[in-house]
């Protein structure tokens, strides 16, 4: 990611580990009307089960494929995951802004990250339900809503969010 983005490998990790919270915790309550869903694969169920519906039909696993391959990341599915679950681009506006406050990172780096995060939590998400675990076993913890140490949606250590900001850091170089 920060060869794509042409930053350093300590910017994109700052950038990831600011932005993964707010990512996840959009996935959890995601923002997109029932019919924005339904087009993509969402049905009735909207919400959560929406969203995986959707990203199901996006990929599922592949969206993170498509994220740590060499090949340049298709930022479109990243874009209509981030639309699903923040609303708007003005709420993605807001995330990039918030997460540029915390780790120093400029907002216009961070909304290029935005689309490529959201694929690699979405991707490793549904990757970890088609393991065997299901919608439940993918996000463990986080659905239950126990904050982690840092008072993030993280399902406590070993949670989501660190698998995550784990992965990330195995990416940001590429």
């Amino acid at each position: 990611m920060a060869r794509e983005l042409g930053v350093d490998r300590s910017t994109a990790q700052a950038g990831a580990t600011a932005l993964l919270p707010q990512i996840l915790s959009g996935m959890q309550h995601p923002a997109a009307p029932q019919s924005a869903m339904a087009g993509a694969g969402g049905g009735a169920m909207g919400g959560l089960g929406g969203l995986f519906g959707s990203l199901a039909g996006m990929g599922g696993g592949g969206l993170l494929d498509n994220v740590v391959s060499p090949q340049p990341t298709e930022v479109a599915k990243g874009n209509d995951i981030l639309g699903q679950i923040f609303g708007s681009k003005d709420r993605s506006r807001e995330v990039a802004a918030d997460a540029a406050a915390t780790s120093g990172v400029e907002p216009s780096l961070l909304k290029k990250m935005l689309p490529i995060l959201a694929m690699l939590a979405a991707g490793y998400v549904m990757k970890r339900a088609g393991s065997g675990g299901g919608l439940g076993g993918a996000l463990g913890g986080f659905l239950g809503g126990q904050p982690s140490p840092a008072g993030s949606p993280a399902g406590g250590p070993g949670g989501i969010l660190d698998d995550l900001i784990g992965a990330a850091g195995k990416f940001v170089g590429r």
